[in-house]
């Protein structure tokens, strides 16, 4: 195969999973978008249940969408042309290009990537030939010593790109000078030879207790110098790839001057799209809580059923934790249920599946909160959809599931969708109770849709304190990021790395 064009490049790494690699991959692609430059996100290949859908209809991470707003581009899947959306411990589905291409596991893991490697490959050639810079990013550690033999993500995609590259660690974990030492130790010397510095990321206080920290490290890490000290930044509302950053929702104060609105979502096993609700979790006077267990549900105003990548598992994993029960208790009790996507379907009286495609074929009840009942198919729908809901009120956002879902007993459409993608629609999606007081839709990204948030809120008791943006709290903090990271990196020295002007 061909060399790609010649265009410049750098690839972001990390010593681990959420080192931080996403936001520092987010914030240069801001960075030299504010510059001038027209600059593209690229991750060969992602595994996150955290996806979102192109304009043309095609499947990707979050991540990407995210850094392509940054960079102020339309998100393509060329951006992301492997996603591996886990569906067990095991087996992922394999999405290539934006559409469903199969299925990876133990046993077929490295003879299906070296199949997907000539695809990446084409992606990033035609990627780079429409744009001044690409931005890459790679996955969990380049020094997975029992992965590297199937690696297309990290340093072997650095040497396609002739990209150099960063390796950020994270020095709120602790250890982060022997997880950056450590991982140079554990590389090849080809591969070392691409590593041209070091990022520091979360780091809390003065940066001068630190001392000659950087000097040492350069001298034992192959003299490879830091080029940055990034403080650890909170409430940036910028979607994560990893759904572990939910447990840190819990731990943020709530901004209120009065009542707070307690809203309930269970942290299913394979939840997904979890990033929507950083609308929620970024109003003043609203608590967003993710629990595990019958008992942390309480009594709060909302219980939200969030997506998932599947369905039935986690339906039931909610009765074996007793949520299913502590749902109806609450209910009962005057707080409202509402569902989305697999949520959505899980809030009906049955699901069917005879392909087995969310498990062994069968037929399994639902929680028989909503009169509906989901039939799973070979069929995935990826759209961006405008929806009209049941008050008149228009929404965008988008849709990605294989269930149909028909309504049983005159139960009315939460609303219609008018158009998909491209084409005009008339066609019902969802349903609510006539009390309001349950309701769900397969659309995604609904509570993104501020005039919607809001009344949903008011709804449940809430009083906005002040005038919030229409815009979606990520877009604000694409510029705050940047600005923290432009400030706390040596820009210059990074411009040269990857041979633009400074």
């Amino acid at each position: 195969m061909t060399a790609p064009p010649d265009t410049p490049a750098i690839m972001i790494l990390g010593t681990h999973s959420s080192a931080g690699k996403s936001l520092v991959a987010t914030a240069l692609c801001r960075i030299l978008a504010r510059r001038g430059y027209r600059v593209a996100p690229f991750k060969a290949q992602n595994m996150s249940n955290n996806a979102g859908v192109t304009s043309e209809g095609g499947e990707m991470g979050r991540a990407q969408i995210v850094q392509a707003e940054a960079a102020g581009v339309e998100p393509h899947t060329d951006m992301n042309p492997v996603l591996l959306k886990p569906e067990a411990d095991h087996r992922s589905q394999v999405i290539l290009h934006g559409r469903v291409h199969g299925y990876i596991d133990s046993k077929n893991w490295f003879d299906l990537k070296r199949q997907l490697w000539p695809e990446v490959q084409a992606a990033y050639r035609r990627l780079a030939g429409r744009f001044d810079v690409i931005v890459l990013e790679g996955a969990g550690s380049p020094a997975e010593i029992n992965l590297k033999a199937g690696d297309m993500v990290n340093l072997r995609m650095a040497r396609f790109a002739n990209a150099p590259a960063l390796l950020v660690g994270d020095i709120d974990r602790g250890g982060v000078f022997a997880a950056l030492a450590g991982t140079m130790l554990l590389l090849e010397p080809e591969e070392r030879s691409l590593i041209k510095g070091f990022l520091i990321n979360k780091f809390r206080g003065d940066v001068r207790l630190l001392g000659n920290a950087m000097d040492v490290l350069q001298e034992k890490a192959f003299g490879v110098p830091t080029l940055g000290v990034i403080p650890y930044i909170t409430d940036l509302y910028i979607p994560d790839e990893d759904a572990v950053s939910l447990d840190r929702v819990a731990n943020r104060p709530v901004d209120a001057d009065g009542q707070v609105i307690d809203v309930v979502i269970p942290y299913l096993p394979h939840i997904s799209n979890f990033d929507e609700f950083d609308a929620l979790v970024a109003e003043p006077g609203v608590r967003v809580r993710f629990v595990r267990r019958a008992e942390e549900v309480g009594q709060p105003h909302a219980i939200i059923l969030p997506g998932s990548k599947a369905v039935i598992a986690d339906l039931v994993w909610l009765r074996r934790q007793g949520l299913d029960e502590a749902i109806r208790r609450a209910h009962a009790r005057g707080a409202q249920v509402a569902g989305i996507c697999g949520g959505y379907q899980m809030l009906g009286r049955e699901l069917e599946d005879p392909l087995g495609r969310e498990g062994g074929p069968g037929r399994f009840p639902g929680l028989g909160l909503l009169p509906t009942r989901t039939v799973f198919g070979s069929e995935k729908h990826t759209h961006r959809s405008l929806m009209r809901l049941h008050d008149g009120l228009l929404v965008t956002g988008y849709e990605i599931h294989t269930g149909e879902t028909a309504l049983l007993d005159g139960v009315s459409p939460f609303g219609v969708i008018v158009r998909r993608g491209g084409r005009a629609e008339h066609a019902p999606d969802g349903a609510h109770a006539s009390d309001a007081s349950v309701w769900g839709t397969h659309l995604h990204g609904l509570f993104e849709n501020a005039p919607f948030r809001h009344a949903w809120l008011a709804s449940l008791g809430w009083r906005r304190s002040r005038q919030r943006s229409a815009r979606p709290p990520r877009f604000a903090a694409y510029d705050r990021l940047a600005d923290i990271v432009e400030t706390a990196i040596d820009m210059d020295a990074i411009l040269r790395l990857i041979g633009l002007p400074h």
